[in-house]
């Protein structure tokens, strides 16, 4: 493994975790448009109290992907990003359309809203999913605007990758909406979503091999790399579908048992083993004639980028440690959130938390001085790593002081 390749693996780690996180999040209206009456009304403030409080934080796998695609490998993002640009336009639409449904829906669940909501739950993975199938199929040629922007996406590869990423989400949204619905013991609610993630999971899984009929005669080079039998080269992404398969399988008789819990991380299993075939049959062309290596940035920029990767890391995980535990502890549930006594007091810090918090405070002063008052040198990067230090630290005292917090 060489420099370039490490971006690439960020990359591939990133889409991970969009495709099991955010898939979900737009999986979830698609079950309150195909409900009638009360029923609809349940599955549609189900998915908008489990998504509510995380779905903006999933986005952010999105933007990290983004930027580590145009830093590292800039000719790659242009000519993907100048022939693709339809469908990722109408991605961001169906974002943005997505992100009105949920503030509207905070107080209105009018049926247009939830329409709204559920046109965008289509949009978003149904134009991303094009986007990969055009890569998969080769349609992106390098160079600016170099391919077709209408062919290049409306093709049998690029629809039938789009109506599989649809698919997926919804299976998601129902094994994850199953969980979440028992761990607040409402089983009634919880046996409907199961219902609907045992028979998303078979459609996704026809749908899916549908998918191996259309790569074999419309882009038969990447369905040697990934499932053909002919050669050693293919073995990594034969075991990824076959990973994938069992643990699809193994998501149905979970959820046929009723043990949503576990079905929850064996189906982001699935899809997380299904990505990483695609990455790894994608090699060694990302795009048609041009290779990784050759698109990558200068041997610099990848270092920097790494640097700063590593200093948003430091971050980000925590907060979304924070986030989840959170979430799954119940503690954004309306009825697990006690309503506070008039004029009752906030909790204070403990002594011992209060002596860490001002060390960690003064720490991030101490460091934001430093990078205030240099342009240069050991100073600039003591300066940047004690304020980084800082805020972490800060970050993981709250954690704490939240989640031991009764």
């Amino acid at each position: 493994m060489e420099l370039a390749d490490i971006p690439a693996i960020l990359i591939l780690a990133g889409i991970i975790a969009y495709a099991v996180l955010a898939g979900a999040d737009f999986g979830a209206p698609i079950w309150a448009v195909t409900a009638r009456g009360k029923e609809s009304a349940r599955l549609e403030q189900a998915g908008h109290r489990s998504m509510a409080p995380v779905w903006e934080a999933n986005h952010v796998w999105l933007i990290f992907v983004l930027v580590i695609c145009w830093t590292a490998y800039p000719e790659i993002f242009g000519s993907i990003f100048s022939t693709l640009w339809i469908p990722l336009i109408l991605a961001c639409i169906g974002i943005i359309m997505r992100a009105v449904g949920y503030v509207a829906g905070g107080v209105s669940v009018s049926r247009g809203i939830i329409w709204l909501a559920a046109g965008a739950s289509l949009l978003v993975p149904f134009a991303l999913g094009t986007v990969i199938g055009a890569l998969v199929a080769g349609n992106v040629p390098p160079g600016n605007a170099a391919g077709n922007v209408i062919t290049s996406w409306l093709a049998p590869v690029p629809i039938t990758v789009g109506v599989l990423f649809i698919a997926t989400s919804a299976y998601l949204a129902a094994v994850y909406l199953a969980a979440d619905a028992r761990r607040r013991r409402e089983d009634e609610l919880a046996e409907a979503f199961g219902q609907r993630a045992l028979g998303a999971g078979i459609l996704t899984g026809l749908l899916a091999l549908a998918g191996l009929v259309v790569l074999y005669f419309d882009a038969k080079p990447f369905f040697d790399a990934m499932v053909s039998t002919n050669g050693k080269d293919n073995e990594v992404g034969r075991i990824c579908v076959l990973v994938s398969a069992i643990a699809g399988t193994g998501t149905l008789l979970l959820i046929s048992t009723r043990r949503y819990g576990g079905a929850r991380f064996v189906a982001a299993v699935a899809v997380a083993a299904i990505v990483v075939g695609w990455g790894l049959a994608q090699q060694p062309e990302i795009l048609p004639g041009l290779t990784i290596h050759q698109a990558a940035a200068s041997d610099e920029v990848i270092i920097g980028l790494l640097i700063a990767v590593v200093i948003g890391l430091l971050v980000l995980i925590p907060s979304l440690y924070l986030l989840y535990g959170l979430v799954l502890g119940g503690r954004f549930d309306p009825l697990a959130v006690p309503e506070a006594g008039p004029g009752e007091a906030g909790r204070d810090l403990e002594p011992a938390n209060r002596l860490r918090m001002a060390l960690v405070v003064a720490v991030a002063l101490a460091g934001g001085l430093m990078l205030f008052t240099s342009d240069s040198g050991a100073t600039l990067y003591l300066g940047l790593a004690l304020f980084m230090g800082g805020l972490v630290g800060g970050v993981l005292l709250l954690a704490g002081s939240l989640v031991r917090t009764d």
